[in-house]
């Protein structure tokens, strides 16, 4: 029996209840979005159709701006700041609450819109949104106690990639505001305006300063960045971009946030546990290996190359990578997939490039996985499907060798020495998180500390962290004010004391990480 698209997650149902929970967002014949600016639902700027990578269809148009309309984007946002800072921070609070409770009824709406736009499967999705809605709702309930005499600093900016468009770049906006700030954010070109522009519709009914505009990067950057207006600019993305912004802000003088990509590395050293390392295999692919946290780096030592081998290959074989949406019959829950597609076909096309740039200078493929016809609509679009590949003896003239691949491919670096295993883990000046594995804990715990990882896994994964956890980069992983529990408020705020993070000038490092 061939499979259908689950009457659930059907896209024209979805866009249907987009329609009836925020009617606001869209244009008056129905077929258009709008941007929110000056406090109200406007402008469609210039539509660019926008495809799925679930199955290549089009399921929308980004209403990308000009400058011109974004700049009064930004001096409107600003107008709101000082209103807003003088807002006390019960009334504060309440409206961030009413804005979770609004989000809390339509958790299921934003983790399947999620799964057409940024290709996550409804099991990621949900918890993408279940995750900013839970740690927001931390921040509500302890936010008096980290707060205290700070004051906002005004209008933050936040620019960030496609792939955690609510637990990363909705939480960031709802803490922002509930801090004081007035708040404006540009929705990822690649995905995710569909559902962003849903939350944010609903957090602006809610009373909060909030404001949502989509546009080209080239078209937008100076505006939202190094505007005078903006008092502080949250960033997440790739190096290159993140370089340039950081040099632009350090003639501006103002705060900033950039988390940029780096090689995560897994080490492994004298070692036994390869029923543990299967399990952690397996969790390491969530999402493709589509996140800032993936480890795509093994450093292994020569002789337990063999174990290593047969435990990566017998634990990848069985993952399954297919079109998330699809069942055999209109009731049956949805599939249990490690992953769907990449974020559209360029990525894929990306990927393709930098694997064969690998073999062409010398890496050895060990793994190449296929498709399973099983797991697709007859004759649908897999331009953005890729199954996991896996390179041994990568050279360093390989352009994979220094960068973060973003997708499914993983490369594995053999060590005789320990300072071989600790100079490969190092291999991208700094990194957001890396692991150790060892049957000595206690030589792991003390070798993790040469590591440039700015948190680090003993025998397990490292992820961003929730709530209290504290999250930031070492070296050219990240720059500017570390975030997470109390260090989030600190850095979209002003005090007494001085904001920690890796600055030009010195690393302060908080105490526990």
């Amino acid at each position: 029996m061939a499979k259908i698209v689950s009457p659930q997650v059907a896209f024209d149902f979805l866009l249907q209840q987009t329609k009836n929970v925020t009617p606001e967002i869209f244009t008056a014949d129905g077929n258009g979005y709008l941007n929110l600016l000056e406090g109200r639902w406007q402008e469609p700027g210039t539509p660019r159709p926008f495809t799925s990578p679930i199955d290549g269809s089009e399921i929308g148009s980004l209403p990308m701006l000009s400058r011109e309309v974004a700049l009064r984007a930004v001096q409107a946002a600003k107008k709101e700041a000082a209103d807003w800072a003088r807002v006390d921070l019960d009334e504060r609070k309440r409206r961030v609450q009413d804005c979770l409770n609004q989000l809390r009824d339509n958790v299921e709406l934003i983790g399947k819109l999620l799964m057409w736009e940024i290709g996550k499967t409804y099991k990621l999705g949900f918890t993408d949104i279940d995750r900013a809605i839970e740690g927001v709702q931390w921040y509500v309930d302890n936010i008096e106690g980290m707060l205290g005499q700070r004051k906002p600093l005004g209008l933050v900016s936040n620019i960030a990639s496609w792939n955690y468009p609510m637990s990363v770049l909705l939480h960031a906006v709802l803490v922002q505001a509930l801090c004081g700030n007035s708040v404006i954010a540009k929705t990822p070109t690649d995905g995710g305006f569909i559902s962003l522009s849903l939350t944010f519709a609903i957090a602006r009914r809610c009373g909060l300063p909030v404001t949502l505009v989509s546009g080209s990067g080239g078209e937008l950057s100076d505006v939202l960045v190094k505007n005078e207006a903006v008092d502080c600019l949250s960033f997440v993305g790739g190096r290159y971009n993140g370089r340039n912004i950081a040099d632009a802000l350090s003639q501006e003088h103002k705060r900033y946030m950039l988390e940029m990509e780096g090689v995560n590395t897994y080490g492994i050293w004298n070692f036994s546990d390869w029923n543990g390392l299967a399990d952690q295999l397996k969790k390491g692919y969530d999402y493709g290996k589509q996140r800032c946290t993936a480890y795509v780096r093994f450093v292994v030592e020569r002789r337990l190359f063999p174990q290593f081998v047969e435990t990566y290959w017998n634990t990848i074989k069985d993952l399954k990578i297919g079109n998330p949406t699809l069942v055999d019959s209109p009731d049956d829950k949805l599939p249990d997939l490690a992953f769907g597609p990449v974020i559209n076909r360029a990525q894929a096309e990306d990927l393709d490039r930098l694997y064969q740039d690998a073999l062409k200078t010398g890496a050895t493929p060990i793994y190449e996985g296929k498709l399973d016809d099983a797991l697709f609509l007859p004759g649908q679009d897999r331009s953005a499907y890729r199954a996991p590949r896996a390179l041994v003896n990568l050279p360093r003239q390989s352009e994979l060798y220094f960068k973060e691949p973003f997708g499914p491919i993983d490369s594995i670096v053999l060590v005789d020495r320990v300072e071989e295993l600790v100079g490969e883990m190092n291999i991208s000046n700094g990194a957001l998180v890396g692991a150790l594995a060892s049957d000595d804990e206690k030589w792991a715990a003390r070798t993790a500390k040469e590591v440039r990882a700015f948190k680090m896994g003993i025998n397990k994964l490292r992820s961003r962290g929730d709530r209290e956890e504290v999250f930031g980069g070492l070296g050219e992983s990240w720059k500017g004010a570390f975030v997470g529990g109390n260090l989030l408020v600190e850095a979209v705020t002003e005090g007494s004391t001085p904001v920690l993070g890796n600055f030009p000038e010195a690393t302060l490092l908080p105490e526990k990480i």
